[in-house]
């Protein structure tokens, strides 16, 4: 198996002077991808900001009118900044394209040695990445599954983040996104995460596929674990979570699917930046970890 290409998609950029209707159309669009790549329904945002949920369906349809408190409220249950609303995916940097433009100039045979400067001056060597193995995903993936097996069979010590997260909070999940909101969630997800980090330098990590929205966490994340995507299709991922007793998200409940899809549309990108993608749907638990497996030696040894 071999790795995919990464990719990334930006939203639209605004005209230079947009027209009214045009810009509350783009800030529409951006309110509802930021809500999308969180996995939070226009229900739950609506009650953390205490904006209505009629209001927050106008803004995301473009029709929204709302004022400026309004929007600082809906920033804050989105945990972005209220400028980070109307700005849409910045686009690489003059930095980054210089990088790329040297990288395309150099010869072949001088870019490892370019790699192996640059992991010296700014990250993780290969080996310690290695080291750690973190599956991310959409819930019903099959992270846990796959995770603690791998972590069984290579002999390394089997996190999951939420676990650690509820259990460093003293709380379930529900009960942290109730009393914190979205932004408390992420602060305590991000000091969890670097904890783990520090005391396990061999690990096999199950990650909430939340961690995504938060760039500086996801970040670390990619720079100090060999990062596996596990990923599904809808039907796979509903039929799964609905195996593991939960039936709040019925399959036939077609809003629940279109959120679903939405969700993992807005994240799709992000997901890509893993080092590695597992593709298990439609397969069992016993396929998929060979699969992983197989996939794993070829890409690590």
């Amino acid at each position: 198996m071999t790795t995919e290409m990464q990719s990334g998609a930006v939203l639209p950029s605004p005209p230079a002077h947009p027209s009214d209707a045009d810009f509350l159309r783009i800030l529409g669009m951006r309110v509802r991808e930021l809500r999308s790549r969180r996995g939070m329904t226009r229900k739950m945002v609506a009650q953390e900001s205490d904006v209505s949920e009629r209001h927050l369906a106008q803004l995301e349809l473009g029709d929204g009118n709302v004022s400026i408190v309004l929007l600082r409220r809906i920033a804050t249950a989105l945990n972005v900044s209220l400028p980070d609303l109307f700005a849409a995916e910045a686009p690489d940097s003059e930095a980054k394209r210089s990088i790329q433009k040297l990288l395309d100039r150099l010869p072949t045979q001088q870019l490892g040695a370019v790699v192996a400067r640059l992991v010296q001056e700014f990250g993780a060597a290969p080996k310690d990445r290695h080291s750690r193995i973190a599956l991310i995903g959409l819930r019903g993936a099959g992270k846990s599954t796959l995770g603690l097996r791998l972590a069984q069979a290579v002999k390394a010590p089997f996190i999951e983040l939420d676990r650690e997260i509820a259990q460093e909070a003293g709380m379930d999940l529900s009960e942290i996104f109730s009393l914190y909101g979205q932004s408390g969630y992420r602060r305590i997800e991000h000091r969890v995460l670097e904890r783990i980090l520090r005391e396990y330098p061999r690990a096999v990590l199950s990650v909430g596929g939340g961690v995504v929205s938060e760039k500086e966490t996801y970040d670390r994340l990619l720079g100090s674990c060999f990062t596996v995507w596990v990923k599904a299709n809808p039907e796979d991922y509903m039929a799964r979570v609905m195996a593991q007793g939960d039936f709040r998200a019925m399959a036939e409940n077609d809003e629940a699917m279109e959120d679903l899809r939405r969700i993992l549309q807005a994240r799709e990108p992000f997901y890509r930046k893993a080092d590695l993608h597992l593709d298990t749907s439609g397969e069992s638990a016993e396929q998929s970890f060979l699969k992983l497996k197989q996939a794993l030696h070829s890409e690590i040894g």
